[in-house]
């Protein structure tokens, strides 16, 4: 079901159009890393559909609860479709083609593009600038983890390399921007590309935030 920003700022100013592709993109990137998680584990078709499920909605359902939404996925088959496709996109595709980490490939494009998608949306419902950052992260980080605990690896979100922090960097920066009154096209972009580029360090260098040692 689409949601219509109901005060400038938001991405108001986007077409119906451009904001669907920013979900549909968000969460085909998602279902990509659920389905790859279910191939590492060498798993039946079905249960790459479950994976890429899980993974594609998990966060965006959860959010939508939180912030008194229709949970999006339940009024609109695409986003189900998407899922199935990236799953089967997986399966048919041979695993010596997928570049090494690629699950955390694509998960950093999704929490970048999701956590943005995520606080624009809970702004979009009235949901103040720092609780709506606050959604963003739920909305980017829960599918992974999801996808984690049915893998039965350790979750993503406790790794030393950033994750929670790139996403916290996205979500925060579209705030910011939207305070300041900036473009909603600039403020996406930039929201976006900053969260993708710390998270890319985290998962080429290892850039880690410290940690508790006392």
């Amino acid at each position: 079901m689409d949601f219509q920003p109901n005060f400038p700022g938001t991405l108001h100013s986007f077409s119906t159009h451009a904001t669907r592709m920013l979900d549909v993109a968000g969460t085909a990137v998602f279902a990509i890393s659920g389905a790859l998680e279910a191939a590492k584990k060498r798993q039946n078709i079905l249960t790459f559909f479950f994976f890429a499920v899980i993974t594609g909605v998990g966060g965006g359902t959860i959010r939508d609860l939180f912030i008194g939404a229709p949970v999006a996925w339940l009024h609109n088959s695409t986003t189900a479709l998407t899922c199935l496709l990236a799953a089967l996109a997986v399966w048919f595709t041979p695993s010596r083609l997928w570049p090494e980490r690629a699950v955390d490939w694509f998960d950093g494009v999704g929490i970048a593009a999701y956590g943005v998608f995520g606080t624009a949306k809970a702004t979009a419902y009235g949901i103040p600038p720092l609780p709506a950052l606050l959604m963003g992260v739920v909305s980017a980080c829960l599918g992974g983890i999801f996808r984690d605990v049915l893998a039965g690896v350790p979750s993503i979100v406790i790794r030393r390399e950033l994750y929670v922090t790139a996403v916290a960097l996205a979500s925060g920066l579209y705030v910011l921007l939207t305070q300041l009154g900036q473009p909603p096209i600039i403020t996406v972009s930039i929201s976006i590309a900053a969260g993708f580029i710390l998270r890319a360090l985290a998962i080429t260098h290892g850039v880690g935030l410290p940690v508790y040692k006392r």
